[in-house]
């Protein structure tokens, strides 16, 4: 498979490789999106010592709590993602986004865990099934050749969306307490949907494949914008391929799917770990909350700055040798980590690096995804990695939240974390497939 992203689809590519307007705002706005993921879900570990204090939590109510989001974004990848191959992605990103505002902002005003633990898994839903659609946007409307680069740019508002919120948060949350941070995020959410509504056109492959209502009308317009040819005519129906799951496995994707499923279950068990708990386990150590939270906000910030390098070390070394490298550094900095993490300085340099290594190495594997499937089946087929991916970012949090409450030291429960990362950096180099999608 080559190491770019190929729609499988001359129809969906650019000829000329350019960057026009309209690209550069489908990429903005992709980034943007995956920042208000980043901040929806990452919120709660900046919060979570205020939110523990107030409520009086345990460790293992905590873990539940964060576990919740993620357990929804796995049903939203497996059944809620896969729509957008079948009704377009453009509308389901703006019913996920409302989604999303309102019950972010219902969450500010949650009386109990029961009910943030049921607001926050609709909010894992809508996020679960959001992403894969922005990926696959991402995708087909990046210049040939340079997919893989922009996904990871995508991509990498998610870890800036956690940067910030974690900047903000820091700063706020000592004056204003945990229940308007949340209601400051479905703000933001607020303002970004008529922006999206405005600016963020349909999928390419969509309008050829489903047809909708004046399809080529706005297929050509959009080709137009694109400085890409336009067409004369749709495709004829007979040619438009029905999509399942199923479909996934099938063209030499087996081996492919299954490897991408292991990595991503093993990966999301240590990252959305390091993610919920960086912030406890650095208060747990002795830093104050306010530089507690820098020491989270600057694990994501170098989730944002790998995210792009290793993306950039992906178009010259194979994009599975560059993750798997990342993975595998990943995994030694966090096992230091719970050894090292002795003074404010040291943990914020290991918050960064952990940061790095994990999260940009792990945001790699969007790209992977949207590589080894074409693109009728790309939103299905990263929806259900990134599903089935879920397991481990249930697991991670909850195993960290039942080891810490049995008193199990930082550098072991550290060390158990690293293993995870080993298996996915190991599992990264064969995301392949054995037929070229180009």
């Amino acid at each position: 498979m080559a190491h770019t992203i190929m729609t499988g689809e001359a129809g969906t590519r650019s000829v000329d490789g350019r960057w026009t307007p309209l690209r550069v705002a489908v990429i903005a706005i992709c980034f943007l999106l995956n920042a208000i993921d980043g901040m929806d879900i990452v919120i709660m570990s900046y919060i979570a010592p205020s939110l523990k204090a107030s409520w009086q939590l345990g460790p293992e109510a905590l873990g539940i709590v964060f576990s919740a989001s993620l357990a929804g974004m796995a049903v939203g990848g497996l059944f809620i993602a896969p729509l957008a191959d079948r009704f377009g992605r453009r509308p389901l990103i703006l019913a996920l986004l409302t989604v999303i505002t309102v019950s972010m902002l219902l969450s500010s005003q949650a009386q109990n865990v029961t009910q943030l633990v049921l607001l926050r898994t609709i909010i894992g839903m809508s996020v679960g099934a959001f992403l894969a659609s922005v990926t696959t946007l991402a995708a087909e409307y990046a210049p040939r050749g340079q997919q893989g680069l922009v996904v990871g740019a995508a991509i990498a508002g998610y870890p800036m969306g956690a940067v910030i919120t974690g900047l903000a948060v820091a700063h706020a949350l000592p004056i204003h307490g945990w229940r308007m941070m949340l209601a400051g995020a479905g703000c933001v959410s607020l303002i970004v949907l008529p922006l999206v509504l405005l600016i963020l056109p349909e999928s390419i492959d969509y309008l050829k494949r489903m047809q909708p209502a004046n399809a080529l009308k706005r297929l050509n317009r959009i080709l137009a914008r694109l400085g890409d040819p336009t067409l004369p005519a749709l495709p004829p129906r007979g040619e438009v391929r029905k999509t399942s799951p199923a479909a996934i496995f099938r063209d030499g994707r087996l081996s492919g799917t299954i490897c991408l499923w292991v990595a991503i279950i093993m990966g999301f068990m240590t990252f959305y770990f390091l993610v919920s708990w960086i912030t406890q386990l650095s208060v747990q150590s002795g830093l104050a909350v306010e530089n507690a939270i820098y020491a989270g906000a600057l694990f994501n910030l170098g989730g944002f700055i790998g995210t792009f390098v290793i993306a950039a070390a992906g178009a010259r070394m194979g994009l599975q040798r560059a993750t798997c490298v990342a993975m595998l550094c990943g995994a030694i900095v966090v096992a230091a980590f719970g050894y090292l993490s002795v003074s404010l300085a040291v943990t914020l340099v290991l918050a960064f690096f952990a940061g790095f290594t994990t999260n940009g190495g792990f945001n790699s594997f969007y790209a992977l995804a949207a590589g080894l499937y074409p693109s009728e089946i790309r939103s299905t087929g990263i929806g259900w990695a990134m599903g089935i991916g879920r397991i481990g970012a249930v697991i991670g949090p909850m195993l960290g939240g039942i080891l810490i409450g049995r008193g199990l030291g930082l550098p072991a429960l550290l060390a158990v974390f690293a293993i995870p990362l080993l298996v996915a950096g190991i599992a990264a180099l064969f995301v392949r497939s054995r037929i070229r999608q180009d």
